[in-house]
């Protein structure tokens, strides 16, 4: 929901640009702005709209790990965290099982 949300968003920027463009051009060809003073103001508006998705991205992601940690999902790193934990606990068991493994054969040889 929240992605489509931000795609939408995101959608209606660029066609904000585009009017934003024809407008522009619609000046510049009527002689109300020059040339350079309409690839400014485009210049300017696109950097304006860039911070703004920035922000609005930023805004999004700050409130999805918010609600991600008001319900104590596990995240990314958390996983990663109990998979090397796993991983040290089963190179460990292995080693112990090898170990008495070990020993029980050397019992069984010394009864011989």
């Amino acid at each position: 929901m929240m992605f489509d949300i931000v795609r939408k968003a995101m959608l209606a920027g660029f066609g904000v640009q585009e009017k934003v463009n024809e407008f522009v051009n619609d000046l510049v060809a009527k002689g109300e702005l020059s040339n350079s003073e309409g690839a400014k103001l485009v210049k300017e508006w696109s950097a304006k709209a860039e911070k703004t998705t920035e922000d609005v991205t930023k805004t999004v992601d700050d409130l999805v790990k918010s609600a991600v940690e008001k319900i104590s999902l596990a995240t990314k790193e958390d996983i990663e965290k109990l998979n090397r934990k796993i991983q040290a606990l089963s190179s460990r068991v292995k080693k112990l099982e090898e170990a008495a493994a070990g020993s029980e054969g050397g019992e069984e040889q010394s009864d011989i």
